[in-house]
């Protein structure tokens, strides 16, 4: 009995083992699709292994991320023009600028992840994806303000600035 209790756990062992290189064998898998420009297949893999990012370490946390911010970004330019809510087009840059900013976040913290390539390539796309939320305005100078349009409605910043009250007319 005891001889059988050991080789059930021997064999459930082994069975268990393949199951830790899933998670990177999907990765690697999901990345070919997205080199191979097969994203939709991409996307459907990096969905399923969403909820196991805990599982891989840093440096694959951060190619996941960014593979799958691209996917979201390529995805948008294939998709159909919609309106209002139902634009899948916003639903994709939306998700891609997610991840991609995520992508980004993990490489700042722990550097190594992403290649200078692909460090590059983050840059641009996101920059593009932030205009969607902040607008196309030129970005300023380091230390440098904008400058504040005066309002025609504000008050004087003293007495002295105000003018003088005009005589009423009679």
């Amino acid at each position: 009995m005891r001889r059988l209790v050991s080789c059930v756990l021997l064999l459930s062992s082994f069975a268990l083992a393949p199951g830790c290189a899933t998670y990177n064998q999907d990765l690697d898998r999901a990345r070919s699709h997205y080199e191979a420009n097969r994203f939709e297949q991409a996307l459907a893999l990096f969905r399923v292994l969403e909820h196991d990012m805990d599982s891989f370490s840093v440096p694959e946390r951060a190619q996941y991320a960014y593979l799958r911010g691209m996917t979201d970004y390529r995805l948008a330019d294939l998709a159909p023009q919609g309106t209002g809510v139902a634009d899948p087009r916003k639903g994709y840059r939306d998700n891609a600028r997610h991840w991609l900013g995520l992508a980004a976040a993990i490489e700042k913290q722990t550097p190594g992840g992403i290649t200078s390539e692909q460090k590059g390539r983050l840059t641009e796309t996101l920059a593009d994806l932030n205009r969607d939320v902040y607008g196309g305005a030129e970005t300023l100078p380091d230390g440098a303000a904008p400058e504040a349009a005066p309002q025609p409605d504000a008050a004087p910043a003293s007495p002295a600035e105000s003018p003088e009250p005009a005589a009423p007319t009679l």
